[in-house]
């Protein structure tokens, strides 16, 4: 019998749009570098094997939740980790970011990209396992980069200021493209697939680059394969049987809010560069109200406590308008954080009294 929502997390039940007891808090890259025992933690272990060491993720990915409280852990992964485990010759560079040996340019190397087939997730399969039996009753969020974020690394061989090749490929030679995308979303859609059948609560598929196009160019372009992703996520139950709840977030994406909603997920995603407000009005006016997650500026971490509670403050009256509210960063935790920062902030966010608030706001 499936369990009742009343007893589902809270961050469950906000992505679904349902009555939560406080407004449900994680903070993107919250296990990572900000904190000194993860920096102890993965010592000189390079970051690829890092990710694929379940023991490791498991520790890894446990630590915000020790520290903060927070009300999901995310799992320890960095986007190209399905490329890596498909056999793609990549490296995470430090100081560069990941580095792809043979960049994806022709149609010969469009169909020289291993599928899902090639895809070895057993470290995946054991680290999820690790985790869920080190968090207990705290849900954990399965991550993937979206694929249009996979295929600009593999095109680019690296990161970009500019797409200009991926975008010249897209543009020039859409048949070729589209495949590209295509056997990306794959390996995008196994590796959630599989953190959701092992134990995910809830997925999150982060779209770096995206902000980088225009809009008529992503909805042609790369919409149809983050929405099959997100669709093909939704056909594995989560533990109660129901669909796990399904964050889309992109970066530099507030012209793109509507398009990627349409495009699929339970939750939008907002980064920093659109008040939360502003998001759930489009959304509505879109006829596409729905959960939202952010969107602090991670930057004013950075700040004195007083600016910090101020703004978060008006991040979680802003939430209040949308059907359900998941506070977060509109991107990651800067490395320079203070950790205690994020710590006054995750108890900030848990006694905000959202009825009282309602009632004061007349909502």
């Amino acid at each position: 019998m499936p369990e009742s929502t009343t007893r589902l997390p809270d961050l469950v039940r906000a992505a679904r749009g349902e009555p939560v007891d406080r407004t449900p808090v994680w903070f993107m890259r919250q296990a990572g570098r900000s904190l000194p025992e993860y920096r102890a933690a993965r010592g000189g272990t390079a970051m690829l094997e890092a990710c694929r060491t379940p023991e490791l993720v498991a520790e890894i990915t446990v630590q915000p939740v020790r520290r903060y409280g927070v009300d999901a852990a995310v799992l320890y992964s960095d986007i190209v980790v399905p490329l890596h485990a498909a056999g793609v010759d990549v490296d995470i560079v430090p100081g560069t970011g990941p580095v792809v040996a043979s960049p994806v340019r022709t149609a010969a190397d469009v169909a020289a990209l291993p599928g899902p087939d090639d895809l070895d997730l057993a470290f995946l399969v054991d680290a999820v396992r690790l985790t869920r039996a080190e968090l207990g009753a705290t849900p954990l969020l399965g991550f993937a980069g979206a694929p249009f974020t996979l295929a600009s690394y593999l095109v680019e061989g690296g990161p970009s200021r500019d797409h200009a090749r991926t975008k010249s490929l897209m543009l020039a030679e859409p048949d070729l493209f589209a495949t590209l995308l295509s056997k990306v979303a794959d390996l995008t859609s196994a590796f959630l697939r599989t953190q959701v059948e092992h134990g995910a609560a809830a997925v999150q598929l982060f779209d770096s680059w995206a902000g980088a196009l225009a809009r008529p160019d992503y909805e042609r372009h790369v919409a149809p394969h983050s929405a099959r992703v997100l669709a093909e996520v939704a056909e594995v139950p989560g533990a109660d049987g129901r669909p796990v709840p399904r964050i889309h977030f992109g970066v530099g994406t507030q012209d793109l809010l509507v398009s990627m909603a349409r495009a699929g997920g339970d939750v939008a995603g907002v980064d920093f560069h659109l008040t939360l407000a502003d998001a759930v009005d489009r959304l509505a006016a879109a006829g596409l109200a729905r959960p939202v997650q952010g969107n602090l500026d991670p930057a004013l971490l950075l700040a004195p406590w007083d600016v910090v509670a101020a703004r978060a403050t008006d991040v979680l009256r802003d939430g209040l308008r949308a059907p359900g509210h998941v506070f977060n960063l509109g991107h990651g935790v800067l490395p320079a954080t203070d950790p205690d920062q994020l710590a006054r902030l995750t108890d900030l966010v848990h006694a905000f009294d959202r009825d009282a608030e309602r009632e004061r706001l007349g909502r």
